[in-house]
């Protein structure tokens, strides 16, 4: 047993390591073979392979062959921080796909097997749903055509079956507990605990915003650990997608944290309104606020300037990359992040002595390869406006059911679709809010730790996240709105006038949510 999971655990990485240069390149679907599509439900010898694959903490994606049992296992992990697509058996085309992406050329030539409309094509792939997938195979004794049997298997780890029915313990609270919980500790004495000597919960005062800070800490250092490898002198190969709002600031301070200080870090910020847009206006003041933390650090903000009329190509290729994703916003979302984790842009370079600075806007590319991302932080915190609509219509408990409703849905509207966007330009994207540790620190807080609703936006929303950046030292940050990247970079407001005529329009016809029509060949 020991020798096989030896042999399996390197058949593993090695799957994985292909599977990653096929999300980093130009990716093509595999086609596995014709098969029909039935349900397995025993195999044994089988059950090895999940409960490893259980064990295993973090994003991955994978399709491995068992030539033993003649079996293909395949899937994600429980949250979907990988891309895989899959396009199942069905009676007009019996194949078995997957895929990391969704390649264009692919998707044209099968546009002939649905209707007329050329709906077919948004329609053919679908993300394949979090989990482990077996197909075992085995010859039919009547044409003698390889069938494959598949099927779904549970996973074997109690921590990580909690984390996916997502409950917490403490949704509602007593009066006496919420009139503590809103009591305001002024700026000054959070730092009174020096945020860089809580090391473990044993040493602090176990404050919720303190325990929320330890496990973001190590995430972000698991998640940056890895760049530490084949660096150049003075360049990390992290980057922070950055907006100057709360998640990202919060990912940016402790990046700073995590790395040693001559190590300058990328910031990188889209922008379709040069100066004015508001991401662009909160990441310069961003910056400022991060240097008065972490003077010694050298922090680049990269500021990707983009104009969407002139996109026309680029455009057609992020909607193949964002498919099964097929909405306005989806493709608003694609293109920022496509932008952005391409790290093509500017920075303001200081010329002169220290006494008497000036700058110029210098060209630049980010080299750094793996991109951190705040993904993860709305859904878990409360920070989305229907969640303040739930919490006023149904209180705690409706508040409570729809973050575990976003939570359980993130990696079909969200991760995968994020995954390709960003991987297509050679980056890896790292989500420290989403790691295990994390998510289950947060709910291990009661909810009205978490969130406040009755409260201001900027106060309420994301409380806990705000008291964390307040222990950070971020106070400017710490009272940000949310602000999405669709409305923050200002491709929203481009998108609509270009493909509704204005903003009222696209209002009107609820243009987030409206399907990208695309005709078939």
């Amino acid at each position: 047993m020991v020798k096989f999971l030896e042999e399996f655990m390197l058949t593993v990485i090695a799957m994985m390591l292909k599977f990653s240069w096929k999300i980093l390149g130009s990716a093509a679907p595999v086609v596995l073979m014709n098969i029909t599509r039935t349900c397995y439900c025993s195999g044994k010898g089988q059950s090895s392979v999940p409960e490893l694959l259980s064990t295993i903490k973090g994003p991955w994606a994978l399709i491995y062959w068992q030539d033993s049992s003649r079996t293909v296992w395949f899937g994600r992990d429980a949250f979907g921080r990988r891309s895989l697509l899959v396009h199942w058996p069905s009676r007009e085309d019996s194949r078995l796909l997957l895929s990391s992406v969704s390649p264009p050329s692919f998707i044209n030539t099968t546009s002939d097997v649905g209707d007329e409309s050329g709906m077919s094509e948004l329609n053919f792939w679908e993300e394949l749903s979090c989990g482990v997938y077996s197909m075992s195979m085995g010859a039919s004794e009547t044409d003698g055509c390889l069938v494959g049997e598949i099927r779904k298997h549970e996973w074997s780890n109690s921590m990580l079956q909690e984390l996916i029915k997502w409950e917490r313990n403490s949704v509602e609270p007593k009066p006496e507990e919420l009139s503590i919980s809103r009591i305001k500790i002024p700026n000054g004495q959070h730092n009174m605990l020096s945020v860089r000597s809580i090391r473990s919960p044993q040493e602090s005062v176990l404050l919720p915003s303190h325990r929320v800070l330890i496990a973001l800490r190590e995430a972000v250092m698991r998640r940056a650990a890895g760049g530490m490898y084949n660096r150049q002198e003075g360049h990390i190969p992290v980057a922070v997608l950055f907006s100057g709002g709360l998640d990202s600031m919060i990912l940016a301070a402790l990046l700073d944290e995590c790395l040693d200080p001559k190590y300058e870090i990328d910031l990188l910020n889209v922008s379709f309104d040069s100066e004015s847009a508001p991401d662009r206006i909160s990441a310069r003041a961003g910056v400022k606020e991060l240097k008065r933390i972490a003077p010694s650090r050298r922090w680049k903000l990269v500021e990707i300037d983009a104009d969407l009329s002139k996109l026309t190509f680029e455009t057609e290729h992020v909607m193949s990359l964002i498919n099964p994703a097929k909405t306005y916003m989806d493709l608003n979302i694609g293109i920022a992040l496509w932008l952005a984790a391409g790290g093509d842009g500017w920075v303001h370079e200081g010329i002169g002595n220290s006494n008497d600075e000036e700058y110029q806007r210098v060209k630049y590319k980010s080299e750094a390869k793996i991109l951190l991302v705040g993904s993860g932080a709305d859904e878990q915190c409360a920070g989305y406006g229907r969640h303040k609509t739930k919490y006023r219509d149904g209180s705690w408990l409706k508040l409570h059911e729809e973050m575990k409703l976003d939570m359980q849905r993130i990696w079909k509207r969200n991760l995968g679709r994020d995954d390709r966007c960003i991987a297509d330009n050679g980056k890896e994207a790292r989500f420290p809010f989403l790691d295990e540790d994390v998510i289950k620190t947060l709910l291990d807080v009661p909810l009205w730790e978490i969130a406040d609703l009755d409260q201001p936006s900027g106060v309420g929303d994301k409380k806990i996240l705000r008291e964390v950046a307040q222990v950070l030292g971020l106070y400017e940050a710490a009272i940000l709105p949310k602000r999405a990247i669709q409305f923050g970079s200002r491709i929203a407001r481009e998108s609509n006038r270009k493909n509704f005529g204005s903003n009222r329009a696209a209002n009107q016809a609820s243009a987030g949510s409206v399907v990208i029509y695309r005709p078939s060949n």
